[in-house]
């Protein structure tokens, strides 16, 4: 078995937006195809996610949001059948469709599998090809295309369900992951690091953040060897102090400098040097285990030479 695992689920390309959407299900599509191409697929273990439960869910939300999402589906799926609307609208961007709730079950859920196989040793780390993707679900609100926060769950639960004294999330998603933020800010177990392009969506970030949040917002066209700089110097000293016993990424790829969403400036090669950083850190202290889930990214060619970037890395190929 390969040591990097590769979870996703047929449900992920089920969950669409309508025609134009950038979160599309070909972002899996492109992603996919890529690794085949390149033959990255060969050095990885393919798996089906499993459905998260709603205890599980619990450790990072609401449960009466998450209740409530699942009638806002089943209320769909009964308007639909009566010859209803396609979409129910949670925000102007967030549409849910009848496979939605399906689709973010086993979005989460590969997380929280993957944390299981990484933490018993079956696997040296893992990357969740999912969709939708999680990093502004909040603990009582879905936005920003996203519905559960994988990562957040995942890590809640490495906490809780496998005992770990300290996790780090690890967010380069362009957009600021205001809902892993909301979700674990205070919480003296996770240390979260990010960059992010400022100010732009979700206009949040820079307002007073907890101890243990480490957010570096950026402006608008900085490029690779300034993110690299501040990494460096802001980064990496925090995890190399925080000691995490794993680590989760918010792997978004929307700040290469192809996708248009933001406006930054990054490279396959970023990713690269990016990933390497992270690696590194979790082979001194995490005992190499690395979660690293998609969230953006939507010029597909550039998301998919960035995924397989990130990829080389983690399966050291």
């Amino acid at each position: 078995m390969s040591k990097t695992g590769y979870y996703t689920h047929p449900l992920c390309w089920k969950h669409e937006m309508g025609p134009g959407h950038p979160e599309c299900p070909e972002r899996l599509d492109a992603i996919q195809e890529r690794l085949l191409i390149t033959g990255v697929d060969l050095g990885l273990t393919a798996l089906e996610a499993p459905p998260a439960t709603p205890k599980v869910l619990a450790l990072a939300h609401d449960p009466v949001y998450v209740d409530h999402l699942h009638a806002r589906a089943a209320q769909l799926r009964e308007e639909q059948d009566a010859g209803g609307p396609t979409y129910s609208h949670i925000d102007a961007d967030t549409l849910m469709n009848i496979h939605t709730w399906e689709a973010a079950l086993v979005s989460a859920g590969a997380a929280v599998a993957a944390t299981d196989a990484v933490i018993r040793g079956e696997l040296a780390n893992a990357f969740c090809a999912v969709r939708p993707p999680g990093h502004h679900a909040s603990v009582r609100e879905a936005s920003g295309f996203c519905f559960f926060n994988n990562v957040a769950v995942a890590a809640r639960y490495a906490l809780e369900h496998h005992g770990l004294a300290r996790v780090a999330v690890v967010d380069f998603d362009v957009h600021h992951g205001n809902g892993t933020e909301d979700i674990l800010a205070g919480d003296e177990r996770v240390l979260m690091v990010s960059i992010f392009q400022h100010p732009f969506y979700p206009h949040s970030g820079t307002d007073n953040p907890a101890p243990n949040m480490c957010n570096v917002p950026v402006p608008a066209y900085t490029r690779g060897p300034q993110v690299r700089e501040l990494i460096e110097q802001l980064w990496l000293p925090r995890l190399e102090a925080f000691r995490p016993q794993m680590i989760f990424v918010s792997a978004g790829f929307d700040a290469h400098r192809e996708d248009d969403m933001g406006q930054l400036g990054l490279t396959e090669a970023d990713y690269t040097w990016i990933t390497q950083r992270i690696r590194e850190v979790a082979l001194r202290h995490a005992q190499g285990r690395i979660v690293s889930c998609l969230e953006g990214g939507y010029a597909l060619g550039a998301l998919a030479r960035s995924v397989e970037a990130h990829l080389r890395v983690l399966a050291d190929i």
